[in-house]
């Protein structure tokens, strides 16, 4: 029959946590509640100092414990004492806290820089424009005269193909493939793929 573990009855009594953890490692939960008495305030004070956060702190302190109920059977008293064990849990779950609450609120203060962003930069905006007709005009300067006379009287002053053929005195035929020949050696200048 197992001892009962009375903790806080003598102040120096304290219980045997290697003993009690190999029993948690077993499954015994009254070894655990034993565990749990002795190392809870620890826990606790190891997770404030880290997080200095009340509620924080206990919400680590019962991941800790709970992870202690979990990974008793990985405890190895070769690597250290049954105290340094858990409050290394301890210690390492307060400090993912921190990093998680740390990395949260950069992603909300880049969410928040991202709302207060304009949608564009109208000096960039208005650089790369002016290069953009810039190219066009160079562009245009490669075209045949009766091609560019087409593509500026169509796309620049908005005539219909007629009109075009009418201001030019050519025939209508000659106008749409002029336009059609100018307009594709104006894409293949620009780089624009069809």
């Amino acid at each position: 029959m197992k001892e009962a573990v009375h903790i806080g009855r003598n102040p120096s009594a304290q219980p045997d946590l290697q003993k009690l953890i190999h029993e948690v490692a077993l499954g015994d939960q009254d070894s655990f509640a034993a565990v749990y008495d002795a190392m809870a305030g620890s826990v606790l004070g190891v997770a404030r100092a880290v997080l200095r956060d009340q509620a924080q702190s206990e919400e680590v302190a019962q991941e800790v414990l709970v992870e202690v109920w979990r990974t008793a059977p990985r405890y190895r008293p070769e690597r250290g004492t049954v105290v340094n064990w858990i409050l290394t849990l301890a210690h390492r779950r307060a400090v993912d806290r921190v990093r998680s609450v740390e990395a949260a609120a950069a992603r909300d203060h880049r969410a928040a820089l991202l709302d207060r962003t304009p949608e564009y930069d109208e000096v960039t905006e208005q650089v790369e424009t002016r290069l953009e007709r810039e190219q066009v005009r160079r562009c245009l300067r490669t075209l045949t005269e009766i091609q560019r006379q087409s593509v500026t009287l169509a796309y620049y002053r908005g005539l219909t193909y007629r009109q075009v053929a009418e201001a030019l005195a050519l025939p209508l035929g000659t106008v749409k493939t002029r336009l059609r020949d100018g307009l594709i050696r104006l894409r293949d200048c620009l780089g624009v793929s069809a």
